[in-house]
């Protein structure tokens, strides 16, 4: 799937120019790059093993069938973070997506997350999603709170349903909105800070 709009560059708070743009297959090993860079507790919590060659593989096949939709953000050459759009192409939740993000610790807290969810939402939209779903372990706190300023309301608390990478039972928190909330919280979030992109 061609997304119109990009390459983006985006302004972080410090002003730090950032280019956002989809993934291409030519990026992967950089996308491997970047998550084997990523402290192990940063990568306690995620879904898949994304350190893994295999992993790569079918997220790249993923994201060719248009199942995935993934933007990287690269700063100096290297990809510095990555946000990621999943929805079912068919059944009954096409109108579902769901949005995983990954920032370098380095360029956390500069607006460069809660940037790559607004772009997300963006293309959401123009697909058709009408509803948006994360899933978080109850540690991260972070991206609770990122996803709770974007207007996701928490609607179940499933007790010890995923292990972490160590084994140890977490608390999974599912939240949602719907797409017309998130752009409203959105909205709201430009008082406060709004990263550009030109």
């Amino acid at each position: 799937m061609k997304l119109e709009g990009f390459p983006q560059t985006v302004s972080l708070r410090d002003g730090t120019p950032v280019t956002v743009r989809p993934l291409a297959a030519a990026d992967a090993k950089a996308l491997l790059e970047f998550y084997r860079s990523l402290p192990e507790e940063d990568r306690l919590y995620l879904k898949d093993d994304v350190t893994d060659a295999g992993w790569l593989q079918r997220f790249v096949a993923l994201v060719g069938s248009g199942e995935v939709v993934s933007l990287i953000a690269e700063r100096g050459g290297k990809v510095v973070a990555e946000a990621t759009l999943y929805r079912a192409l068919r059944g009954w939740s096409t109108h579902v997506g769901e949005i995983r993000v990954s920032v370098a610790p380095a360029l956390r807290r500069d607006g460069l997350g809660t940037s790559l969810a607004g772009e997300l939402v963006k293309v959401a939209t123009r697909i058709g999603v009408e509803k948006m779903v994360i899933e978080v372990v109850e540690n991260q706190v972070g991206a609770r709170k990122m996803f709770r300023k974007l207007g996701f309301r928490q609607e179940a608390v499933l007790h010890g349903h995923v292990k972490d990478i160590n084994g140890t039972k977490r608390n999974l928190i599912l939240a949602s909105s719907d797409v017309s909330h998130v752009w409203d919280a959105m909205e709201a979030l430009v008082a406060d800070f709004s990263p550009s992109a030109e």
